[in-house]
């Protein structure tokens, strides 16, 4: 008994497996016409995996007239039985617990977004009550108080900064990877971090009215909202079981042969059909996972086959999320470019910010060589930095940073051209005058043009969905001939514009990378999710992982999901007429229960190689 007990408990997918392999090895023996201890062996097939499959299929149908495929099954091997047709019964019991079993491995594992997500919720906060700083939880912070954020900390609250001035990190809300300077008068949003000055804040939003925790509820709201797909052979199992019982009926009755009757009812079990869906989806999987993708939902590529609309995440997705100098201008003979590229990177070897050490980075890459050491240095939040190099006093920063400092100047046309390009201006003072200055930006993907075109020739349209400001979004989407652009999008508004799309009936797939992208990868009939760039959060939010971030791929998913499908109607349609064919033969007496088994569960293994192609299968690229 304690055998037997563990042998349930234990994991559902192995314990059928188990059953499996025991159950074909009974067959074959069957077959080779062992019988040990006088038993016939096809009854370990049946209890194995017979009974479980009557079980169910009466819990279904008693419990809530609920009819599926397996209420055939059910009557087929019911009906094998009381006939004497052991054999019959064992096959049909393990090929469609065969077919159980790849439906299972397809379906997705269970995922923890909405955990991680918590986990990101700030739990304490510094209040500052009569003068005094007390750290209480943040769920115990009231509209109106006055809070104190530290560099590195989390803001708690949504609020505005009343005193001090900061950069902070947002991109849980916006997926953009650089810290945006703040200062009086502007908001700061709960589950953002404050990255370099300290600040005092006024709480506006707590506890549930907050940004991280509407995040949340947005995951929660978007997961429910997802429409499952049924399998084919469920959704047709109703007038399957009432052809099928006519058939049998009617050919009784006019015949007088039980035994044709059985026939009928063992050819018309819906075994190919059953097989047709689970088997193409894990030949796909494992082409999918050949070009770098996970796929996590079983589903999902069912899902992605009926897509219209492609919604991209700009940062990290179509870009690398990584800033880059892009151009360095000299406004004074003094310096020439090479120099001034040289004085900048070098003061900013301090710095902590992502720009300076962009700079930094693209610097020594681009000059070669050593950079000159670092004297005196500060850093200066939601400015710059002021550092001493080669004897020179630097400025590197914004605009606000040179006239604090008194430095007379006028941003340059150039410089105003880069910002309206979306671009990021980091001016440059040596010794108060100023000299020139460095545009950095967000460098696109070499194969996002490409996979823009492709996507476009299978008839897939592309949209663009960012947190970025307007100006780069439209320059980004110009260089791909993305002519769909939404910009300044937070979670809420992806969601909306996701909304829409399937409202005027065209299914979107979501890619992202971000944990602001969770929510629309949720609500999307598809999620891809960028598994190398990505965050956690947003992997546990997708249906599928671009796991080596090649975005090149992502045509060939698309081709394939078309394909896949494509497969399963051939499938569908072999199994239904090869059906039919048994039952026509069972009903003028040529087929048997046995002989009608083997042919039918023939069919199956057609099925399963007609699916085995999908395995190599390649996308045709246009010329």
């Amino acid at each position: 008994m304690r055998g037997l007990k563990a042998f349930l408990e234990w994991g559902g997918t192995r314990r059928e497996a188990a059953c499996l392999a025991l159950s074909g090895l009974a067959l074959a023996a069957s077959l080779l016409g062992l019988r040990p201890f006088g038993l016939e062996p096809a009854w370990a097939a049946i209890l194995l995996c017979g009974v479980p499959i009557v079980a169910e299929a009466a819990a279904g149908l008693f419990g809530a007239f609920d009819i599926k495929a397996d209420v055939l099954v059910s009557l087929a091997l019911i009906a094998s039985v009381a006939i004497g047709e052991v054999f019959a019964a064992g096959e049909v019991a393990f090929i469609m617990q065969l077919g159980g079993l790849l439906e299972e491995l397809t379906v997705a594992k269970a995922r923890a977004g909405i955990e991680k997500l918590v986990h990101l919720t700030p739990q304490t906060a510094r209040v500052l009550r009569d003068g005094r700083e007390s750290i209480i939880p943040a769920g115990q912070v009231r509209v109106g108080e006055l809070l104190r954020v530290l560099p590195g900390e989390g803001v708690p609250v949504d609020g505005v900064i009343v005193s001090g001035q900061t950069s902070i990190n947002q991109a849980v809300m916006t997926g953009e990877s650089l810290p945006v300077d703040k200062r009086v008068g502007d908001e700061v949003s709960s589950g953002t971090v404050n990255q370099f000055g300290a600040f005092e804040m006024r709480a506006s939003k707590v506890g549930e009215d907050s940004s991280i925790q509407r995040m949340i509820r947005l995951v929660q709201s978007a997961d429910a909202g997802k429409a499952r797909i049924v399998g084919l052979a469920d959704r047709w199992a109703t007038w399957i079981v009432v052809t099928a019982l006519s058939a049998a009926a009617l050919t009784w009755l006019f015949t007088g042969q039980l035994i044709r009757a059985v026939t009928i009812l063992v050819v018309f079990c819906p075994c190919a059909l059953v097989l047709a869906t689970p088997t193409a989806i894990m030949a796909a999987i494992g082409n999918a996972t050949r070009h770098g993708f996970l796929v996590r939902e079983g589903d999902a590529l069912e899902r992605l086959a009926r897509v219209k609309v492609i919604a991209f995440d700009k940062t990290g997705t179509l870009t690398y999320g990584t800033p880059e100098v892009v151009d360095v201008a000299s406004v004074t003979d003094t310096y020439s470019k090479e120099q001034l590229y040289r004085l900048a990177a070098s003061a900013e070897q301090l710095s902590e910010h992502p720009l300076g050490k962009a700079i930094v980075r693209c610097g020594k890459k681009e000059l070669g060589g050593e950079l000159a050491q670092v004297g005196s240095f500060s850093m200066l939040p939601g400015r710059g930095v002021s550092a001493r190099v080669e004897g020179k006093q630097i400025l590197a920063g914004n605009l606000e940073l040179l006239h604090e400092h008194g430095v007379p100047m006028a941003p340059p046309p150039g410089a105003e051209e880069a910002v309206q390009k979306g671009c990021t201006v980091t001016y440059l003072a040596v010794d108060g005058v100023f000299a020139g200055y460095l545009v950095l930006s967000d460098t696109l993907r070499e194969e996002s043009a490409d996979m823009v075109q492709r996507l476009n020739a299978l008839g897939v349209q592309p949209v663009l969905l960012t947190g970025d400001h307007e100006n780069a979004a439209r320059t980004i989407a110009g260089r791909l001939k993305i002519p769909a652009v939404q910009a300044n999008c937070l979670p809420e508004d992806k969601l909306k514009a996701i909304g829409q799309y399937q409202a005027a009936g065209q299914p979107v797939c979501m890619i992202g990378d971000g944990i602001n992208d969770a929510p629309a990868l949720k609500r999307a009939e598809v999620g891809i999710a960028m598994g190398g760039v990505g965050s956690d959060i947003a992997v546990d939010a997708a249906d599928i992982a671009l796991v080596d971030d090649e975005v090149k791929e992502l045509p060939h998913l698309a081709a394939l999901a078309k394909r896949m499908m494509a497969t399963i109607k051939v499938n569908m349609t072999f199994s239904m007429v090869l059906d039919f064919i048994a039952i026509a033969l069972a009903i003028n007496g040529t087929l048997n229960p046995v002989v009608g088994a083997l042919v039918h569960n023939a069919g199956s293994v057609l099925v399963i190689v007609n699916s085995a192609f999908l395995l190599g299968w390649e996308e045709r690229r246009p010329r």
